[in-house]
């Protein structure tokens, strides 16, 4: 037994070293949302349930550019384990030319959504305010998928250190425009939600500038770079990319809509329980960024195991990350149950006294919902990894179904009876985000172990 186990703790060192940097970058990101929230939280639990509402409709067309995205790094993960530099730099620039595309495509879908903000039965009040801030985050989105090509890149070449960079500067960009534009300062006007949009954009646009001149630049990547043209259109990799990424795209998008969905929900029942939902998705979001980053170390190393046709080494490498996870989540989930009566109020301010009931009430229910947040950390960590061995496998469409019928036909349904049909409220609704991610952790679980079963058989 200990034998066994051995043979996966001794990749944790190699996985930690891979994955950190992407870690510390997604948190990057979480902790700007995680300051966003908390500054837009002293404006008011509207403005707090504003900002949420408007990053419903960002996020699930920020869910397709990086989920298309995503398809960029098994295929130059496969092509370095092959020591195929020309396929590498070919699938770089039809895979970045399709991110731009992709970029000002999904920009104007969220802009000509945002008349449907005042027909969703939301709080009028919390309408209002998430009008302008959807407008500026959507055109963010055009630097964002941008980034993503680069990012992505980077990291199917095992150079997880770029987009850390890159996200770390543009996150301290963000926070200090945040704060002038939310509370206005010196010359800077009080914008409010509105002033946290502007400031997520121009930091997202400094992101896309450091990490293309960083890639540039590098002598890491100068193989890649040098002479780097985009003048005939190879159709063949274009549809290659499309049709790993297009799934990949429906995966990040059926999972993130389940989030939203539960967002929506909970305006039905009111301001409070959305400001709440609210506070709890922001702080789940920031132990998810753990399962993320590992995913990225699945992609990569599955893919390049992939490209070396070693598939007894793919499997038990990809163990080891799953027990990775695994551990990370026992942790997180008893950090929750721990502290879930003292984290909301790290959000909101109780020296108003004018909306002082409406805090008490928001931190209440918040409180129970990390508490089943707790629970879903295990199943939420395990499948987004398994996911990432997946597409490290090149293996996109029965994981998108797998996806679709997990969220969309049981727990979306399961979220909304219990949550609007019964007298649990907001708890119902992370009920049935439990019930979801546990039905798609074992169903992805079982995917993987079948392909890997055959692909050792028939090697």
């Amino acid at each position: 037994m200990l034998q066994m186990l051995n043979q996966y703790t001794k990749e944790f060192k190699f996985n930690l070293n891979l994955s950190y940097p992407v870690i510390i970058g997604l948190l990057g990101h979480t902790m700007v949302q995680l300051v966003d929230n908390i500054m837009v939280g002293q404006l008011g639990t509207a403005e707090l349930a504003a900002v949420s509402l408007g990053n419903s409709f960002f996020f699930v067309a920020m869910s397709l550019g990086i989920g298309f995205s995503t398809a960029i790094t098994p295929l130059i993960a496969e092509t370095d384990g092959m020591k195929d530099i020309f396929q590498g730099r070919n699938i770089f620039i039809h895979g970045l030319f399709l991110c731009v595309f992709l970029g000002i495509f999904l920009s104007l879908c969220v802009s000509v959504s945002k008349p449907l903000l005042f027909q969703m039965e939301q709080p009028d009040e919390v309408v209002v305010l998430a009008y302008p801030y959807l407008q500026w985050v959507g055109i963010s989105l055009i630097p964002l998928i941008c980034f993503q090509g680069f990012k992505q890149f980077s990291e199917g070449l095992s150079h997880t250190h770029p987009a850390m960079y890159a996200t770390l500067l543009g996150n301290v960009i963000n926070i200090i425009l945040n704060y002038f534009l939310i509370f206005g300062f010196w010359i800077f006007p009080k914008l409010g939600v509105e002033g946290a949009a502007i400031g997520t954009l121009f930091s997202r646009c400094f992101m896309l500038i450091f990490i293309a001149l960083y890639i540039k630049f590098n002598i890491r990547f100068k193989a890649y770079i040098t002479n780097l043209r985009f003048r005939i259109t190879d159709l063949h990799l274009i549809r290659k990319i499309i049709k790993l990424g297009f799934p990949s795209a429906l995966q990040m998008f059926f999972e993130v809509l389940f989030f939203t969905v539960a967002v929506w929900i909970s305006g039905f029942l009111g301001k409070n329980p959305q400001a709440a939902n609210q506070i709890a998705l922001n702080l789940s979001s920031m132990t998810f960024m753990f399962a993320m980053g590992l995913s990225v170390t699945a992609m990569i190393r599955v893919g390049n195991q992939k490209g070396r046709q070693d598939f007894i080494s793919l499997k038990r490498i990809a163990y080891s990350i799953f027990l990775l996870i695994f551990i990370f989540d026992i942790v997180f989930c008893l950090f929750f149950l721990l502290t879930s009566d003292y984290l909301p109020w790290i959000y909101l301010n109780d020296n108003n006294l004018l909306q002082i009931k409406d805090v008490q009430e928001v931190v209440a229910i918040a409180s129970s919902l990390l508490i089943a947040s707790a629970f879903f950390q295990i199943s939420d960590g395990l499948q987004a990894v398994v996911l990432g061995a997946l597409r490290g496998l090149q293996d996109v469409n029965i994981p998108a179904f797998i996806t679709f019928f997990s969220y969309g036909i049981f727990g979306i349904p399961v979220s909304f009876y219990l949550g609007i049909k019964t007298d649990l409220g907001a708890i119902g609704i992370w009920i049935g985000l439990l019930s979801g991610l546990t039905a798609s952790a074992v169903l992805l679980f079982w995917r993987f172990q079948h392909l890997t079963k055959k692909l050792i058989l028939n090697s």
